[in-house]
């Protein structure tokens, strides 16, 4: 019983110190944190941490331009983002209070408002923020920082590199280079005009025989065409034959004019046979036989083909009666049509290239020869004529071919089609600068080919111009100039 008693004292004497231990070691940690706060262990660290979490503005995420002095929502209807002050001065961990005052009034400076505006109609501005008339939307402010430090022309726009993406912005630059046009039209293959030949007679007669009886023909320039027996012609050999013997009779008469008289005599008879289209050979044939020839033989003049004939055996002829007609096609000609706005592109003596798909891989070339000067009220197209060389007859008339002219402008400076936003009063460009700045300039602008427009006056070689997204560019642009913006 005793032995028990005395070890019940002890178990409680142990526990009574654990419990004083523990409670003086907590007094030593109160101790040591409380000598750490007074002498400034923790100030530095919750002033960086309170600083580094202090909120300078609120900014539209669309438009990071755009800065709020509290939370809510942009124009657009995001909302709106904060700035820390750790992200707008990383390096401002040690900095004292004064500067970081001073820091906070440039920015405010920065980001005063000039005023406010309507979003959907910018002309309506108000020196304090509300809400718009019309539409019944808020406000939206006007900073300071919006207007550029450098003067640009009204409707400057600048834009982040995030929001040109989005609104697919591409650029190209302003080049110098050849420009030129192919103009495709159709043609129809016609006779040479000026190589159509009417053959007739001087002299009434009959025809006996014929050599050259069916249309189609190719003749050639000497050929045999037919035989005429014509009272007039063989009177005119009988006026030749009695001159001629006159002459060997008178020739060597005493008297000057009876020579003289004998030999005019001869000579007139002799024009009045080749007058009558009797050839030299015929006529020397007369001075060699000394006899009327009853029949005599007509010779093509010309080469070509007959197109038509009225020489039949046995058929009565006078002067006016067209014998044959033959058309000379080693030359043709094509009309091509042209539309009258491409009229001022052609010019004489342009070259021009034509394919037959009856021909296929063969190409002829020929050359502007006449620009007719009416217009075809049902098309409204102009023919011009072309001259192309045709020595071995492949080109016939009444065919139809496919033209091309090539006009050449020469070297211009050149953009993209799509680059213009042409008003019909007015062409436009946006030309970028850096910093995302994209100034909109008016320029003249001359004939548009395949997709490239040559500009006559209002840009340089080598600037950049916006090639796509410039509808987008041009919305921000009025809007920025309705605003006043600049």
């Amino acid at each position: 019983m005793q032995n028990a008693n005395t070890q019940a004292p002890k178990g409680k004497l142990a526990r009574v110190a654990k419990i004083a231990a523990g409670v003086l070691l907590l007094a030593a940690i109160v101790v040591v944190y409380l000598a750490a706060t007074h002498s400034g262990w923790f100030s530095g660290s919750s002033r960086s941490t309170s600083n580094a979490s202090k909120v300078l503005y609120w900014y539209d995420a669309m438009n990071p331009q755009n800065h709020y002095d509290k939370a809510g929502k942009a124009p657009d209807g995001m909302d709106l983002v904060p700035a820390y002050a750790d992200k707008a001065d990383s390096g401002s961990e040690g900095a004292s209070d004064s500067a970081s005052s001073t820091s906070q009034q440039a920015a405010a400076d920065t980001h005063k408002i000039l005023f406010w505006y309507d979003p959907m109609h910018p002309a309506y501005k108000s020196d304090k923020p509300g809400i718009a008339p019309d539409c019944g939307m808020a406000l939206v402010p006007k900073y300071a920082e919006e207007q550029s430090a450098t003067p640009m022309p009204a409707g400057t726009v600048t834009l982040s590199e995030d929001k040109q993406a989005l609104a697919g912005v591409r650029t190209v630059a302003v080049r110098r280079a050849a420009l030129v046009r192919d103009i495709r039209t159709t043609a129809e293959i016609v006779g040479d005009e000026s190589r159509i030949s009417h053959i007739h007679l001087k002299a009434s007669g009959y025809i006996d025989r014929v050599y050259v009886d069916s249309v189609g023909q190719l003749v050639h320039k000497g050929d045999a065409l037919f035989t005429l027996y014509s009272p007039d012609m063989v009177a005119a050999e009988e006026e030749y034959l009695i001159a001629r013997r006159g002459m060997t009779t008178l020739g060597s008469a005493p008297i000057s004019e009876v020579r003289q008289g004998a030999a005019s005599l001869l000579s007139s008879s002799r024009q009045k046979l080749k007058l009558l289209d009797v050839s030299d050979e015929q006529i020397a044939a007369l001075d060699t036989k000394g006899e009327i020839a009853r029949e005599l033989t007509f010779y093509s003049p010309v080469s070509g083909f007959v197109t038509d004939r009225k020489a039949f055996p046995q058929a009565s002829i006078t002067p006016d009666t067209e014998i044959y007609t033959v058309s000379d096609l080693s030359s043709v000609w094509a009309n091509a049509d042209i539309y009258e706005y491409e009229v001022p592109y052609v010019h004489l003596g342009q070259k021009v290239t034509f394919t037959l798909s009856y021909y296929p891989g063969k190409t002829y070339t020929g050359a502007i020869s006449y620009i007719y000067p009416t217009v075809d009220p049902q098309t409204r197209t102009v023919k011009v004529r072309v001259e192309i060389p045709n020595p071995n007859f492949v080109l016939k008339p009444q065919m139809f071919a496919d033209a091309t002219l090539q006009v050449d402008y020469g070297r211009a400076l050149l953009v993209p089609q799509e680059a213009v936003l042409n008003s019909g009063m007015v062409q436009q460009v946006f030309v970028v600068h850096p910093g995302g700045v994209f100034e909109p300039r008016v320029i003249t602008i001359g004939p548009v080919v395949n997709g490239q427009a040559a500009v006559l006056s209002g840009l340089k070689e080598g600037e950049i111009v916006v090639s796509s997204g410039n509808f987008l560019i041009d919305s921000e642009s009025r809007l920025k100039s309705s605003a006043g913006g600049q």
